[in-house]
Formats: structure tokens, C-alpha cells, sequence
């Protein structure tokens, strides 16, 4: 059986429309075509302001640590706000279809992470309403921005995608057990041991099959420690499952040959293989691949 190749670029740039020439271009090769020297160079950088600027935000919740560098902290982050706005604005200004990109998930996560500081500027009534922690933590999602330029994340979110009918199946069989085994504790145990119903009983369930078991809710009768016992050795087998279907999609798509952003000088076309040395659909000469 045939596997979907791991996307070579973020969120398959080519839906957005690849520039056929000029500063468009240009900008184009830098932003989107990770197997360029100006390319890995770009994302780099990203990777490195993106982490600065997260850990920037963390450092700003601690109450004495934000007191004594809250001028520092000011102007970091409006340099980083500037930073990925303008890396917003360039995305969008060198793809064709940029309401595609705007819309897509990295383009509203490039969004999300310049947002609240402009919004708290344009609004500062803000301020007085939520005492802009809100925004603050809104920033926290510049995190995510990193799945753009690392190609294990792209990996896995591929073997996600190529797994998610299994886990869904998984899923739908671990509620069906929870609402079964939470049914049975609320009738075996009672509202005098603290089951006062049935989503109660479902909360124990998953607390108890999760392992995590919070004590708040136990049984006292010698039936439901055996129906709690079984859920605890159930749950230690259960917990394998999803991690073995991800790891299987995973390992499925690494066998394969790996594609790269590589573009085609003379027709354009993307997606080549770092071992490829010329075009697949025209016969013409590939820049060179730049290597890990």
C-alpha cells in the first residue's frame, strides 16, 4: 500500500501559489524552500526568535523577574512583534493566493502570536478589562510557529493524519468501556461511597484507566476495588495502543524517500528527492540539495 509522502515544505506551500519571477520569487525561495542556503539560514533565525520571544513571555509571569526587567521586556517584545509581522506580511506578499494562506492553521498561528500586542495597543481599554494576562498568554502560541521549520514535527503531524481513522476506532472503544465500567461502579458502590452518578462513576473510570487516580473518588466495597483493579491493569495495557499506531505511521513514513522543497529553475515543479539531480518532469538540472 502506497503512503503520502511527508509534506516538504510548511502546510504545502504550493497551494498557496509559488511567484513564476521577480522580488516575489526571491522572497518566496527564502521563506518557503527550506533546502536553500537562504532558506535554512531564514529558518533558523525564526526558530531562535521564536524561542527567545516564548521564553521572554514566561519569564514575564514571574512576578519578581517581570518587576525588574518590565522596561527590557517592553521593548523585546515589541521587537519580536515587529519581527513576525513583518514575516507575516512577507508570506502573504509573495504567494499568490494569500487568502489561502491567511486562513490556513500557520497562517492563523502567525496571526495569534503578532495579534495581542497590536490589539493592546489599539485598544488600551484592554488593559483595565482583562489586565492583559489574556494577550499575554495568547503569545504562548508563537510556540507552535516552529512546526513550520522543523521537519520532525511535519513527520509527525503526517503520521498523525495517516493514523487518525485508528485512534479514532481506539477511542470510541476506550468511551465505550469508561461509560460501561462507570455505570457499573455507580450501581456497585452508590452515592454513600460518593458515586452520586453516573458521569461521576465515567470520571473515575478515566481517572482510574489513565492511571493518574486523583483519590478524591475510591471504592470501599471489596467488589469495587476488583472492578478498580481490573480498570487499573486494563488501563496499563490501553495506554500502549495509540503510541504503537503513531509510532507505526511514523516509522512507515520515514521508510520512504523523503522529498524536498527543491524547486525546478525551468518548470517549476516541487516536491524532488534530495538524491535527485534532475527534474523529475522535464529533465532539467536541480540546484544543489543542502543537507542536514
Amino acid at each position: 500500500m502506497s503512503r503520502t509522502p511527508i509534506p516538504p515544505a510548511d502546510a504545502a506551500p504550493a497551494d498557496f501559489g509559488r511567484p513564476e519571477a521577480g522580488w516575489r520569487l526571491r522572497l518566496y525561495t527564502v521563506i518557503f524552500e527550506a533546502d536553500t542556503r537562504a532558506g535554512r539560514a531564514f529558518d533558523i533565525v525564526l526558530i531562535w526568535a521564536i524561542l527567545v520571544s516564548v521564553a521572554i513571555v514566561v519569564l514575564d509571569s514571574v512576578a519578581s523577574i517581570g518587576a525588574r526587567f518590565e522596561s527590557a521586556f517592553k521593548w523585546a517584545e515589541w521587537g519580536f512583534t515587529v519581527l513576525f509581522t513583518a514575516e507575516y506580511l512577507a508570506r502573504l506578499a509573495c504567494v499568490r493566493r494569500p487568502g489561502r494562506y491567511a486562513t490556513s492553521v500557520f497562517g492563523i498561528i502567525d496571526l495569534l502570536a503578532v495579534l495581542p500586542t497590536w490589539l493592546a495597543l489599539l485598544a488600551p481599554e484592554l488593559h483595565a478589562l482583562i489586565d492583559v494576562r489574556i494577550l499575554r498568554l495568547l503569545r504562548i502560541f508563537r510556540v507552535l510557529k516552529m512546526s513550520e521549520y522543523v521537519a520532525e514535527y511535519r513527520a509527525l503531524g503526517a503520521a498523525l493524519r495517516a493514523s487518525r481513522r485508528k485512534i479514532l476506532v481506539f477511542l470510541s472503544f476506550v468511551l465505550m468501556v469508561v461509560l460501561v465500567m462507570g455505570t457499573l461502579m455507580y450501581v456497585v458502590e452508590g452515592a454513600a461511597n460518593g458515586f452520586t452518578s453516573i458521569p461521576i462513576g465515567i470520571y473515575w473510570a478515566i481517572t482510574t484507566m489513565t492511571t493518574v487516580g486523583f483519590g478524591d473518588i475510591t471504592p470501599k466495597t471489596d467488589l469495587g476495588r476488583g472492578i478498580a483493579s481490573l480498570m487499573m491493569l486494563l488501563g496499563w495495557g490501553i495506554l500502549a495502543v495509540p503510541t504503537g499506531i503513531v509510532s507505526a505511521e511514523f516509522t512507515a513514513q520515514r521508510v520512504g524517500a523523503r522529498p524536498t522543497t527543491r524547486t525546478c529553475p525551468e518548470c517549476l515543479s516541487e516536491g524532488h528527492e534530495g538524491t535527485a539531480a534532475f527534474c523529475r518532469d522535464c529533465g532539467a538540472k536541480l540546484p544543489p540539495h543542502q543537507r542536514d
